[in-house]
């Protein structure tokens, strides 16, 4: 990393170029909120999706974190990365504009769906593998846990406006059409990135030519030498694994089974993300109360626990206010963990691996979605839309104890971040 990287970092959490990073973040999540209530009503109420059509749509939608993901981390330690945030918004948002577009002429069907939901998928990991290893290089160490409150507390705002806003444009002009909210989004997102002016954290070129392979075999060593990142990642894997089950039908079993309409759907959102909001601005202080590590660990043990009203929901108003009071309770903890452990991961990496980090927990997280969308379409034929949410549900119960028997347990303040060392990243921490 350059030298005048090092002194661009700002010494407080209200840097000019942070606060556009924010605003980027937030405007494509609160677009891409919309979308989260727009697609899927679109998809079961105008095109009539079948089951195994909404679980291929989920599918297809989180290949790219399995295939993309390695390749975009490398990518991103090596080259300048605000280029390729507003080259990913800019994509997302060319693709996202055909679906109105081809629904204004009467050609939409399920097919475009699911190319364009192979294309933001591609376009969400080349821009996150960039942006969370560029936060670090806007603030110092010391305040990366505020930063990543802050972003985090911004975006839930964000996220939350975002489902009501799309509740209301589904309601009011239909699901296409509200689509080019998120378009919008990502527009205002690539300008809000183009507008940063902190030097990108290029990596100095190697010595002799390196293949692109070789770059991605070196971060995987790095990141499974590292006790408490391996961890985290594991972690994250399996309980991302469990509510990836979920989510093949979540939104599918609230409209068909449950009688949800599009509207309280997005009020249910809405409100669990007030509960998010209230995570990332607590996080924190709950994390100095209580500690890093047991604020890790019970972020990830509520989740399991809040599906079980969700299992046991049926029609109504009553269900619904309670569906939507426990996922303020699961977002607040979720939000709570996930800033937590995201700023550990960012503070424990060394600098040079931090794109190669992400992208690696991207790959074994997030990739291990399009599995759980096909397992959760297996799993529904043989024990129905309940009984698939119930196995999703009780696999999440994994990644707790992983927690419990790892040295996340123990960490109570926050870790000095390491030095950077010469050490060949093969064995950097090797036994």
């Amino acid at each position: 990393m350059t030298t005048s990287t090092q002194t661009a970092k700002a010494s407080t959490v209200t840097s000019p170029d942070l606060r556009r990073l924010v605003a980027s973040e937030c405007a494509s999540l609160s677009g891409s909120a919309v979308s989260t209530v727009a697609l899927p009503t679109l998809a079961v109420l105008e095109l009539h999706a079948s089951t195994t059509q909404i679980a291929a749509l989920a599918f297809l939608g989180q290949l790219p974190n399995a295939v993309v993901a390695l390749p975009a981390g490398a990518l991103s330690d090596r080259y300048a990365k605000r280029t390729q945030m507003i080259t990913a918004d800019l994509t997302a948002a060319a693709g996202l504009a055909t679906i109105p577009a081809a629904s204004f002429t009467g050609v939409l069907g399920i097919g475009q769906l699911y190319a364009v939901a192979v294309l933001l998928g591609i376009t969400k990991v080349v821009h996150d593998a960039a942006a969370i290893s560029y936060l670090p290089v806007l603030v110092e160490p010391h305040l990366l846990q505020r930063a990543n409150s802050r972003l985090g507390a911004a975006s839930s705002v964000a996220d939350s406006a975002g489902s009501n806003a799309g509740a209301a444009l589904v309601g009011a002009v239909g699901a296409a059409r509200s689509l080019l909210a998120d378009v919008l989004s990502y527009l205002l997102s690539a300008l809000l990135v183009w507008r940063i002016r902190t030097p990108d954290p290029v990596a100095t070129p190697p010595e002799g030519r390196r293949t692109l392979a070789r770059d991605i075999g070196e971060g995987l060593r790095y990141v499974a030498g590292q006790p408490t990142i391996r961890t985290v990642i594991a972690a994250l894997s399996t309980l991302s694994f469990g509510l990836a089950v979920m989510n093949t039908y979540w939104a599918y079993y609230l409209l068909a089974d449950l009688h949800v309409s599009p509207a309280a759907f997005g009020l249910i959102m809405g409100v669990g993300g007030t509960g998010s909001l209230a995570g990332a601005l607590l996080a924190p202080r709950i994390a100095s109360r209580i500690g890093i590590g047991p604020t890790i660990i019970i972020g990830f043990a509520v989740s399991p626990l809040a599906q079980i009203p969700l299992l046991l929901a049926g029609p109504g108003l009553r269900w619904q206010i309670a569906l939507a009071g426990t996922l303020a309770v699961q977002l607040f903890w979720a939000t709570a963990s996930g800033t937590s452990q995201r700023s550990l991961r960012q503070i424990l990496c060394e600098p040079r691996f931090r794109s190669r980090m992400q992208a690696a927990s991207t790959t074994v997280t997030a990739g291990a979605r399009p599995l759980a969308a096909a397992a959760a379409g297996a799993l529904v034929l043989c024990l129905g839309v309940r009984g698939t949410l119930t196995v999703g549900a009780v696999l999440q119960i994994v990644s707790v104890i992983l927690l419990l028997a790892s040295p996340v347990r123990a960490l109570r303040d926050m870790p000095i971040p390491p030095a950077r060392t010469a050490v060949p990243p093969a064995r950097e921490g090797a036994s």
